[in-house]
């Protein structure tokens, strides 16, 4: 199945696997809305909204980058208007914009604190709730959030507790809103990948370039992003998935075009339960802590 045609509101979005995602869909020939907040080059951080925009146009769909915070009602429902002014419609919303801080308890400040919360729940909420009228007049409609399953083992909490709890409220969006959205036929799904993915925003949280050898590329997340947007949404909902547990649903077998730089065994993403990487082939090393990871 294909995206021709349908329009893609995606929060974030100028780098990484939002980029990847909006490139896909572009592929088919999809519309997409960036709505982020870098208009201007980050010092570490690569692309802007308007190099996304190049990107997208050149593989084959039309775009609208728009500068937008999503922490600003006022700046989304400028963002989600203007998309349906030029696309007539909202087909698809990726809650891809997310903030991070990997630190403890005493040493996360109020104001990152706060930053986590704003951007990964409340902008999930905000964008989710002001798109879902379009959702319901289209044909197929979905939300997608980039967002963990629900594993609720203390390992994901003791050491980053604020952010596990931000990250999960965006779980937690989609474990409501698709049963509240179940009747209009509006599918919520979460996707997250098995492994650490090679990003500009990895590489300078957690290990530099050294991470492409235990890494996959953003690719993965988009295809398996592609596979859930094609599904019928009336019965695809409610999902926590996987990347790689999706894409080898649809018969993928090989995934080594998702890892060019990799001497393995790949970093195991955090949140992924314990009993997903012992189902599956691949060679991952389990999430104990940040720096203290078994095999």
């Amino acid at each position: 199945m294909s995206l021709k045609g349908k329009t893609v509101f995606m929060s974030g979005g100028s780098r990484g696997i939002g980029l990847a995602i909006a490139r896909r869909a572009a592929r088919d020939g999809a519309n997409v809305a960036i709505a982020a907040k870098t208009a201007e080059p980050h010092a570490r951080l690569p692309g802007t909204i308007y190099t996304a925009a190049e990107e997208i146009e050149a593989a084959g769909g039309q775009v609208l980058p728009v500068v937008c915070d999503i922490r600003s009602e006022e700046a989304v429902q400028a963002a989600v208007d203007a998309t349906v002014d030029k696309f007539g419609g909202i087909d698809i919303c990726v809650n891809n914009a997310s903030a991070i801080s990997l630190t403890p308890t005493a040493l996360t400040d109020m104001k990152r604190f706060d930053l986590m919360y704003q951007v990964n729940v409340r902008g999930t909420f905000l964008v989710s709730k002001l798109c879902l009228k379009h959702l319901k007049a289209a044909d197929n409609p979905h939300i997608l959030n980039l967002a963990p399953p629900l594993d609720m083992s203390a390992k994901w909490f003791k050491n980053h507790v604020a952010y596990t709890m931000a990250k999960y409220g965006m779980s937690m969006c989609t474990l409501g809103m698709a049963e509240e959205f179940r009747d209009d036929g509006v599918a919520v799904n979460s996707l997250w990948p098995l492994t650490a993915v090679d990003t500009a925003a990895v590489r300078n949280v957690l290990g530099g370039d050294s991470m492409a050898k235990i890494c996959r590329t953003p690719d993965i997340v988009a295809d398996a992003a592609h596979v859930i947007l094609t599904r019928d949404s009336r019965e695809f909902t409610g999902r926590f998935v996987i990347d790689e547990v999706i894409l080898r649903e649809q018969g993928v077998t090989d995934f080594s075009p998702y890892a060019p730089g990799y001497e393995g065994p790949f970093a195991g993403d955090f949140f992924v339960p314990d009993e997903v990487f012992d189902s599956l082939p691949t060679p991952v090393t389990h999430y104990t802590g940040i720096h203290d990871a078994d095999t």
